[in-house]
This record gives structure tokens, sequence and C-alpha cells, in this order.
């Protein structure tokens, strides 16, 4: 019987790809144009965000804070690819967001797993093209694509269809994704895990299981105290697929964002430590909008982890406007 052995999760910003010089500079433009939500989810501007920054957020957002963080956050991606190598694991389940990649508004699955014997990413020379006012900003979002030909990578379609049959089996309703129309390739959230921890040095490429939730979409994301379910559901599934493997799930997104939120980040973690299910399956949904809703993505893996412990996680509330705009970065290990 297979066996569910590491689990891990890492966040997948674009702030991940861009350089130093973007960190302290460039988001200080592209902020002014993004999604704000108050903590009862309702929209709200960016001069009403920078109303309300910490006090503090001139230290926060000093240059000398800001290239630390930026070196914090390097040193915990490499030792994330590191720990999904060293788990030695036979496939990869990943649990992550589309955001408007595959899946329009017409239709919008609430959950989908993908089971197609390979998922491609595309060459940057073929995907669609950025058009944000920032060079900058477009360059670090084609960074999640290919140097230079498309990637077609390896899917592990027995065990999607396994999962796919027991959720429906367990009442879950799933979109089941046999492959990809002409055009599309994986979304950002996959690619991302493709990139910067299945290759390169030290990295060891694994067949992939793409799951995925709409965190970000009304009217239908999952509850909370749904990805607790549908986490469980999970490892009974994976623990009971017949093959002789170890399989590894994988959270992608996250955590606070596009406003850092300390406080919501450290209750999620110190849950995901305890183990707490009660608290993270209560959480608001009117807390988990824009970047924050990617938070459902660590619920799913942590409530398949529950025989796994949390062994290493770093956290970085990576501030970088006067605002208190951008992400709460965080990357774990559970073995």
């Amino acid at each position: 019987m297979a066996q569910l052995a590491a689990a891990f999760g890492s966040s997948h910003s674009v702030m991940l790809a861009a350089e130093l010089e973007d960190w302290l500079r460039g988001f200080r433009q592209s902020d002014l144009r993004m999604k704000y939500y108050d903590r009862q989810g309702k929209p709200r501007s960016y001069a009403e965000v920078l109303a309300q920054a910490p006090s503090n957020i001139a230290e926060l957002v000093a240059d000398e804070a800001i290239t630390a963080r930026y070196q914090q956050v390097q040193q915990a991606m490499k030792r994330l690819r590191s720990e999904i190598a060293q788990a030695k694991l036979d496939a990869l389940v990943i649990v992550g967001d589309d955001q408007h990649e595959l899946f329009q508004d017409t239709p919008m699955p609430s959950i989908g797993i993908y089971y197609g014997e390979s998922i491609r990413n595309a060459a940057r020379a073929n995907a669609k093209r950025f058009s944000w006012p920032e060079e900058w900003y477009n360059r670090a979002q084609m960074r999640r694509y290919e140097d230079e030909v498309d990637a077609d990578y390896p899917c592990h379609s027995a065990l999607a269809l396994k999962l796919i049959e027991g959720l429906v089996e367990r009442e879950f309703d799933v979109a089941a994704v046999a492959g990809l129309a002409d055009g599309q390739n994986e979304g950002h959230a996959y690619s991302f895990v493709h990139r910067w921890y299945l290759k390169g040095e030290g990295a060891r490429m694994l067949p992939v299981v793409p799951i995925f939730l709409n965190t970000y979409n009304p009217p239908n994301p999952p509850l909370p105290r749904r990805c607790v379910k549908l986490g469980r559901a999970l490892k009974e599934l994976i623990e009971s697929y017949p093959e002789d493997m170890r399989i590894g799930v994988l959270a992608s997104g996250g955590l606070s964002h596009f406003v850092v939120e300390e406080e919501l980040d450290h209750a999620v973690i110190d849950a995901l430590k305890k183990k707490d299910f009660d608290f993270l399956a209560s959480l608001d949904p009117r807390r988990l909008k824009a970047g924050s809703s990617e938070i459902r993505n660590w619920i799913v893996v942590a409530g398949a982890a529950t025989h796994l412990d949390l062994k290493w996680m770093s956290y970085t509330a990576s501030y970088r406007t006067p605002a208190g705009t951008g992400i709460g970065l965080g990357f774990a290990s559970w073995s």
C-alpha cells in the first residue's frame, strides 16, 4: 500500500520570481492597483490601506529590512527544494488554485483534479504575454514559463483517477480534467513547483497530481471546514492506493496578501503546528479574500498530514510599500 510520507507548503508569489531591486522599488508602483479587502471582505482602496498602515512601517520597508527579507526567502526556497528531494517520493500531489488559467467563470469548479498522463508548461516565446505597465513585473511573471521550449511534465494518472473516484464516493463534487486545450498550460501554482522545486541542482523530477481549489472566485470557494474534510479524505485515499509508493502532498500559495496580516498568519501557523483543526475549520471566509484565500490550500494539506508533524517552517512578513502591502511568505515541511 502507498504511504503518505511527507507534506510541504510554499508560497508561489511573483515576489519569489522577482529580483531584489523589484522588492525595493517596483512594488511601490504596482501595488497602487492591487485589490484590497477589509476583515469583513469588503473592498478598500490603497489610500484606505495606507491610512491603516502599521506605526513602524517606515522601519519595515527600509532598504536594509527588505534586503534581509529577500535573502531569507531565497534561503527558504533552497531549503524546501532540499526537503522535497530528501523525502525520496514517488509522486507529489499539488494542491493549488487556478486564477483564470484553465478555468473561466463559465464554468468555475470548486474542486478539480487533473488526470492526464502529462501536463504542459509553455516556453516563454509561446506563452501569453503579461501587460502590466511595469516591465519588471512582466519579466518576473514570465519566469514561471520555460526558458526555451515547452515542457511536458509527468503526471500520475492512475493515482489521480483513484482520488477522483474516491472523492466522488465520499460525496465531493469533483471536476475531472483529462488534459489541456490548445493554447493552455499549467497554471502558476503548479509551474512554480516544477521550476523551483522539481528541477535544478539537487532536485528530483516527480510525477504530480494537480488538484485545483477555487480559492479566489465567487460564488463557490470551498469553506475552510470543507477543506479540512477534503484533506482527510485525500489521506484515506492515498493510503489505500494499492502500489508500494511514497507520496507527498504540497500546498502551493499563501499566506496573507495583498496586505500582510501577521496576526492571521501566525494564528494559522500555530494551528498547523498544534493540529488545531477546529481553528482552521472555523476561519472566517471573509478573511480569506484575494491572495489570503490560498490559505485554503494549506488547510487541505494539513488535513491530509494529520499523522505527520510540522518539523520546519520559515515565515517572512514581506512588507513592500508604505501601506503595509505585501505577502506573508511561508515555506514548510511535515514529516
